[in-house]
Protein backbone atom coordinates (compact mmCIF):
# COMPACT_ATOMS: atom_id res chain seq x y z
CA UNK A 1 0.00 0.00 0.00
CA UNK A 2 1.54 3.29 -1.14
CA UNK A 3 0.66 6.47 0.61
CA UNK A 4 0.84 9.73 -1.30
CA UNK A 5 2.59 12.38 0.75
CA UNK A 6 1.67 15.81 -0.42
CA UNK A 7 3.87 18.80 0.13
CA UNK A 8 2.12 21.32 2.34
CA UNK A 9 1.17 24.56 0.67
CA UNK A 10 2.92 27.66 1.88
CA UNK A 11 1.32 28.81 5.10
CA UNK A 12 1.29 32.63 5.13
CA UNK A 13 1.39 32.86 8.92
CA UNK A 14 4.33 30.46 9.16
CA UNK A 15 6.13 32.30 6.37
CA UNK A 16 5.72 35.58 8.26
CA UNK A 17 7.13 34.05 11.43
CA UNK A 18 10.05 32.59 9.50
CA UNK A 19 10.87 35.93 7.85
CA UNK A 20 10.94 37.52 11.31
CA UNK A 21 13.22 34.75 12.60
CA UNK A 22 15.51 35.19 9.58
CA UNK A 23 15.72 38.94 10.23
CA UNK A 24 16.52 38.39 13.91
CA UNK A 25 19.17 35.79 13.02
CA UNK A 26 20.79 38.27 10.63
CA UNK A 27 20.76 40.96 13.34
CA UNK A 28 22.35 38.54 15.82
CA UNK A 29 25.16 37.76 13.39
CA UNK A 30 25.83 41.47 12.80
CA UNK A 31 25.74 42.22 16.53
CA UNK A 32 28.10 39.34 17.30
CA UNK A 33 30.47 40.49 14.56
CA UNK A 34 30.54 43.98 16.08
CA UNK A 35 31.05 42.56 19.57
CA UNK A 36 34.01 40.49 18.38
CA UNK A 37 35.53 43.51 16.58
CA UNK A 38 35.49 45.36 19.90
CA UNK A 39 36.79 42.42 21.95
CA UNK A 40 39.57 41.98 19.38
CA UNK A 41 40.65 45.55 20.12
CA UNK A 42 40.47 44.75 23.84
CA UNK A 43 42.67 41.69 23.28
CA UNK A 44 45.24 43.74 21.39
CA UNK A 45 45.22 46.35 24.16
CA UNK A 46 45.64 43.67 26.82
CA UNK A 47 48.54 42.15 24.88
CA UNK A 48 50.28 45.56 24.57
CA UNK A 49 49.81 46.38 28.24
CA UNK A 50 50.62 42.89 29.56
CA UNK A 51 47.15 42.38 31.05
CA UNK A 52 45.90 38.80 31.41
CA UNK A 53 43.58 37.49 28.66
CA UNK A 54 40.85 36.59 31.17
CA UNK A 55 39.24 38.65 33.91
CA UNK A 56 37.31 36.22 36.14
CA UNK A 57 35.71 39.02 38.20
CA UNK A 58 34.41 40.76 35.06
CA UNK A 59 33.13 37.43 33.73
CA UNK A 60 31.28 36.74 36.97
CA UNK A 61 29.70 40.21 36.94
CA UNK A 62 28.68 39.89 33.30
CA UNK A 63 27.14 36.47 33.81
CA UNK A 64 25.13 37.72 36.79
CA UNK A 65 24.01 40.79 34.82
CA UNK A 66 22.95 38.72 31.82
CA UNK A 67 21.09 36.25 34.02
CA UNK A 68 19.12 39.17 35.52
CA UNK A 69 18.36 40.55 32.06
CA UNK A 70 17.26 37.11 30.90
CA UNK A 71 14.90 36.74 33.84
CA UNK A 72 13.45 40.20 33.18
CA UNK A 73 12.95 39.23 29.53
CA UNK A 74 11.42 35.85 30.38
CA UNK A 75 14.36 34.02 28.84
CA UNK A 76 15.85 30.98 30.53
CA UNK A 77 18.79 32.33 32.59
CA UNK A 78 20.61 28.99 32.22
CA UNK A 79 20.47 29.37 28.45
CA UNK A 80 21.70 32.96 28.60
CA UNK A 81 24.61 31.93 30.83
CA UNK A 82 25.61 29.10 28.51
CA UNK A 83 25.41 31.43 25.53
CA UNK A 84 27.52 34.10 27.24
CA UNK A 85 30.00 31.52 28.50
CA UNK A 86 30.47 30.29 24.93
CA UNK A 87 31.17 33.85 23.79
CA UNK A 88 33.50 34.58 26.72
CA UNK A 89 35.50 31.42 26.08
CA UNK A 90 35.93 32.39 22.43
CA UNK A 91 36.98 35.93 23.39
CA UNK A 92 39.56 34.59 25.83
CA UNK A 93 40.92 32.31 23.11
CA UNK A 94 41.29 35.35 20.84
CA UNK A 95 42.99 37.33 23.63
CA UNK A 96 45.43 34.48 24.20
CA UNK A 97 46.23 34.44 20.48
CA UNK A 98 46.79 38.21 20.51
CA UNK A 99 49.21 37.83 23.41
CA UNK A 100 51.20 35.19 21.49
CA UNK A 101 51.71 37.36 18.40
Amino acid sequence: MTQDVQQPTEDATLATYRRSIDNIDAALVHILAERFRITQAVGEYKARTALPPADPNREKEQIARLRRLAEESELDPEFSEKFLRFIIDEVIRHHEQARET
